[in-house]
């Protein structure tokens, strides 16, 4: 936290090199976000891009409250909130993650059954309502707190509690093969 405050800091005085290692810090874990709240990766990296494009132009004004990757997931979340309403698109999931996987295999088998299991979650995870979808995904991948999450819903921590576990319930169930709502 320090030192992106450091990076901030740098930035707000006219260094670019800060801006690029702030970008290549949150990217990555953004555009994964991204593509799992919308279904798309093309449509994440736009939002991506409008996220720190914001970024950048409102940076005279920013003051960091608390962590930047928390700042950062939330803008995220938002923007695809509203570029879903804007939209109104339903596709596939595609998760970027699935490149990750082959350094993680180590011969074709493996390969294999790993992306065989990712597209099954994938797919699983676009079954879900976009509510307890964006709960896990805050939750797991961009690992805000419930708190958090209940103030970017604009619900009660309970809500957000009850989501992620009836989210998780379902992703339980269709993975298991059992009875689909």
């Amino acid at each position: 936290m320090l030192e992106d405050k450091i990076l901030l800091w740098r930035f707000k005085h006219g260094s670019r090199e800060s801006f690029r290692l702030i970008y290549e810090k949150y990217a990555d874990s953004l555009l994964s976000l991204a593509a799992n709240l919308l279904n798309d990766k093309a449509d994440a990296e736009d939002v991506l891009q409008d996220v720190f494009i914001s970024f950048v132009q409102s940076i005279e004004k920013f003051h960091l409250r608390g962590s930047l990757k928390g700042y950062l997931t939330t803008c995220i979340a938002n923007r695809s909130r509203d570029y879903i309403r804007k939209s109104r698109r339903r596709e596939r999931l595609s998760i970027n993650q699935a490149e990750k996987a082959t350094a993680v295999v180590k011969n074709p088998i493996q390969l294999a059954v790993h992306s065989e299991q990712l597209q099954k979650l994938s797919d699983a995870i676009t079954e879900l309502p976009y509510e307890q979808r964006e709960v896990i995904l805050l939750r797991l991948h961009g690992e805000m707190r419930f708190k958090q999450i209940a103030g970017l819903q604009n619900i009660s921590i309970k809500t957000a509690q009850s989501r992620y576990r009836y989210g998780l319930d379902k992703l339980r169930s269709i993975l298991n093969g059992e009875v689909r709502e």
